[in-house]
């Protein structure tokens, strides 16, 4: 007996509705089941985004810095930076390198006493604002496109999850997680349905569970060594 040869397997957002509303315990019946799925997605979604990282939404970018600025906006859907250098000389195959610049908090950077100072940017404040991120830098730069050579900031972040959208869409996420979210959109519809409260506390269980499974796979294998810092 042969196998599929496929490993496509997706869900639409129709399709991980009806699946959720079936393991609630009820079949989607209406135009508003499917918009109050819609809603409760959006929200679990939010919520996976302050359990923690998901590495299906890093992202990487750059900054092109400008001599004397020292404010720069992050792209509107990012939701922390996680790592940033200064990359020198960038295009030189000889001669470019990436520094490392420190992340500080906002009452570190409130006590710089000159904020103007210019040089190679080796701290910066993350602002996490509502509308838009920015990100701060000292010393400010002292190079621009004009005075080569210049500066560029290389970040990694972690961008929001796109929303979910008509029924046709699918999800914005690695299909190892689509056990996690529909086990969490039944959950969350299941409490909104008066009827179904009996089911809330093993679907809550088997949203942990499953959701506990994927963010346990969804890591880093990278080897992780540790040296401390001797002071002589």
């Amino acid at each position: 007996m042969s196998t599929s040869g496929t490993t496509a397997f997706n869900l639409d957002f129709a399709e991980i509705a009806e699946e959720a509303w079936e393991r609630a315990g009820r079949e989607m019946r209406s135009g508003y089941d499917l918009r109050t799925a819609r809603r409760s997605m959006n929200l679990l979604m939010l919520e996976w985004q302050n359990r923690g990282l998901n590495l299906f939404t890093y992202d990487e970018g750059q900054v092109v810095l400008v001599q004397g600025v020292s404010e720069y906006a992050l792209p509107a859907d990012t939701i922390d930076l996680l790592e940033a250098v200064i990359r020198t000389n960038p295009g030189n195959p000889t001669l470019q390198s990436d520094l490392s610049i420190s992340r500080i908090s906002m009452p570190t950077y409130a006590t710089i006493p000159n904020k103007l100072n210019q040089g190679r940017p080796i701290q910066m404040w993350v602002d996490r604002q509502v509308d838009q991120p920015n990100i701060y830098l000292w010393p400010v730069p002292d190079r621009g496109t004009v005075l080569e050579p210049f500066y560029v900031l290389r970040y990694w972040r972690m961008r929001r999850i796109q929303d979910a959208g008509t029924g046709v869409n699918t999800a914005d996420i690695n299909a190892r997680f689509l056990p996690a979210l529909v086990a969490g959109l039944a959950f969350h519809i299941a409490m909104k349905v008066p009827e179904l409260m009996p089911r809330v506390e093993m679907l809550k269980m088997s949203y942990e569970e499953t959701y506990r499974m994927a963010t346990d796979e969804d890591r880093e294998k990278a080897p992780v060594r540790i040296v401390p810092r001797i002071h002589r």
